[in-house]
């Protein structure tokens, strides 16, 4: 009885062996620049042969993995959180805290720089959110650069305007 099981899974592991022999694998990069594996053929793929345990390439395509070169680079979005867009700001004190999001993750060595009606407000900081006192009541726009590690603008938000009412004081 041991014997006939014995016969079974060897004679299921050749049919197993042979079957992955027969069957065709292609490979292409996506748009993206990885590497696809597939059993179904597309417009650039290339076949990959399989011979034993091996494998290799198609004399068409030599690239590995490691080769592969990025299609685009990271692209970095910075974006005003708060204020929102048109938000009235009641603070008799004239302070505004703004809020930033930048994606895709904001990265040590990184700086933003706020800009209230076209001016730059304080020094490039390495923080996200920023406090601006004594604003004036009335219209006021803003808007934020993203700079990187070699301080060249990578990202700017687009404008965002708040109007400030602050109470007279007598």
């Amino acid at each position: 009885m041991n014997y006939r099981i014995l016969l079974l899974f060897f004679a299921l592991g050749l049919s197993i062996y042979s079957y992955a022999g027969n069957d065709k694998i292609y490979a292409w990069k996506d748009k993206n620049g990885v590497l696809v594996f597939s059993d179904t053929p597309r417009s650039g793929a290339h076949e990959i042969k399989l011979n034993s345990q091996d494998l290799t390439l198609s004399d068409t395509d030599k690239h590995t993995p490691d080769s592969l070169q990025p299609t685009r680079l990271n692209r970095f979005q910075i974006m005003i959180s708060s204020p929102t867009h048109n938000q009235t700001v009641r603070e008799n004190t004239g302070s505004v805290y703004v809020t930033s999001r930048i994606t895709p993750r904001f990265e040590a060595g990184f700086t933003v720089q706020l800009f209230l009606n076209g001016n730059a407000y304080g020094p490039a900081s390495g923080l996200s959110t920023f406090a601006i006192r004594n604003v004036e009541n009335g219209t006021h726009t803003l808007y934020l650069k993203l700079y990187n590690k070699q301080n060249q603008a990578i990202a700017i938000s687009q404008p965002s305007t708040f109007v400030m009412q602050r109470k007279a004081i007598n």
